[in-house]
């Protein structure tokens, strides 16, 4: 085994480019930990922030960026019994923009087999972000209706894909015809170009499931239920509204804040319900797996952030370390 491995690395803040290839020095697996061959990484909003040094959380540079990724368990540590050599696996950590990883074993998910590595990789951050926003957080329940904007992408693919598990009604909202098809397979009843006038008319969702922000919220939020719950999950559109105190008061609506990383280490039973709920989604996951959109090389790390950042992505993007 090499004293090293590939990765790409984060010196300094800034746009995708100033990520660069480099040798890591393999460290030595700590109790309960295993090291993980990758074979393919997603790619997510959050890591484009991060590289910029716009994420909540800022690890001290240099850092290996990538949140997501599914690979082969090459070692374990001594103590690690329910996992073996050679098992496939899929998981959310840090570092993923690299060709192995180190991680718990505890966070660890089985691959399924009929699902591609590709695939794998694409599945925890979304996956995690739809359960958390819209089962443990925004209540969903059969038969209410529920607004997915930003549709087209990774986050928003997930959410339609389960809040139509889920028995809602869902009503999706993507920028170009190629998302909106990708949106009513992965199981909308009706997907609506934002750029049509009055496209939120006559729509009154019980839950809006909205990862984008920006100038978007003001028009939405006349398609939200009164007593609704609304889901402030990011801002890919680029500005963080700021909706007066008042709209909330005419709606008795609630504002939901959705951070599903910080949920699940804050709250020890969310963390077991939503490792539970991951794992029923890939046991019964016929027609709700990942839609990949592009794969990448690895050292193509920036080419793959740079499209997520100019949101002409449809479904998820991967890197390929190997």
């Amino acid at each position: 085994m090499s004293a090293t491995y590939r990765a790409m690395l984060c010196r300094r803040l800034g746009p995708p480019d100033v990520l660069e290839p480099a040798e890591l020095p393999r460290r030595a697996l700590q109790p309960g930990e295993v090291r993980i061959a990758v074979h393919a990484t997603g790619v997510n909003f959050p890591d484009l922030l991060q590289v910029a040094g716009d994420y909540q959380h800022r690890p001290p540079l240099p850092f290996v960026p990538g949140f997501e990724a599914a690979g082969e368990i090459t070692e374990l540590a001594g103590d690690v019994r329910n996992w073996q050599a050679g098992d496939a696996v899929l998981l959310r950590g840090t570092g993923a923009y690299a060709e192995e990883m180190v991680a718990p074993a505890a966070t660890l998910l089985p691959k399924p087999a009929d699902w591609s590595w590709d695939e794998a990789a694409a599945f925890p951050v979304a996956a995690a972000t739809a359960w958390v926003a819209l089962l443990w957080r925004g209540r969903l329940l059969r038969g209410e209706t529920l607004l997915v904007l930003g549709a087209g992408g990774g986050t928003g693919l997930a959410a339609v894909a389960l809040g139509a598990q889920a028995g809602a009604r869902v009503v999706a909202v993507a920028s170009s015809a190629e998302k909106r098809e990708a949106a009513l397979a992965a199981g909308a009843t009706v997907a609506l170009d934002p750029a049509i006038a009055g496209w939120e008319q006559g729509l009154q969702a019980e839950v809006v499931f909205d990862p984008v922000g920006g100038e978007m919220f003001s028009t939405a939020w006349r398609a939200l239920k009164p007593g609704g719950r609304w889901l402030v999950v990011g801002f890919a559109g680029g500005g963080i509204p700021r909706p007066p105190a008042n709209r909330l008061l005419l709606k008795e609506a609630e504002l939901i804040g959705v951070r599903a990383g910080e949920q699940a280490r804050r709250d020890p039973l969310a963390a077991r319900a939503l490792k539970t709920g991951l794992r029923d989604w890939l046991v019964g996951s016929e027609g709700r797996r990942p839609l990949i959109g592009a794969i990448y090389r690895l050292d193509e790390a920036a080419a793959a952030l740079r499209r997520l950042a100019d949101r002409n992505a449809v479904g998820k993007l991967v890197l390929r370390p190997r």
